[in-house]
């Protein structure tokens, strides 16, 4: 099995505290921001940063599913981390300054274990293509929500 990886990245406007805490904010902001690809959102625990229990059910693509239930930790200032309990999925978002005062630069990076054979080859050549769709989605929406 090898590792697949996604990573998606944008500036978004907002100070990287403010962005950071509308990213934490599990209860009220995070399920505005996800597109038709999730059902099932529910916060079993905690709803702000770290020690939030989340669910959601995420349509990568029409025949693939995923039962997410993931932990969320903050190990570093700027950086949330979901890690699924269901697979291997971990999910890490930054917020670091942007490229001018007021911005701020937003990356998703997910890295699961893929597939191996020939199936694996077409997860590692297009999963990551489709969640960084799905992630940039998401960021034009933190975007436009920032901008108020």
């Amino acid at each position: 099995m090898a590792q697949v990886e996604a990573t998606t990245q944008q500036e978004v406007p907002g100070a990287p505290d403010e962005v950071f805490a509308a990213l934490a904010d599990y209860r009220t902001t995070r399920p505005e921001l996800l597109p038709g690809h999730f059902s099932e959102y529910e916060v079993r625990e905690g709803g702000e940063g770290a020690g939030t229990l989340v669910h959601w059910k995420l349509q990568a693509t029409s025949k693939r599913v995923r039962d997410c239930l993931l932990d969320v930790t903050e190990p570093t200032e700027g950086e949330l981390v979901e890690t699924d309990r269901n697979s291997t999925m971990v999910t890490t978002w930054r917020v670091t300054p942007g490229t001018a005062e007021g911005i701020s630069r937003v990356t998703a990076n997910t890295v699961w274990n893929g597939a191996g054979g020939v199936g694996g080859f077409f997860e590692r050549t297009f999963a990551p293509k489709g969640l960084n769709r799905i992630y940039g989605d998401i960021l034009d929406r933190l975007a436009a929500r920032m901008r108020g």
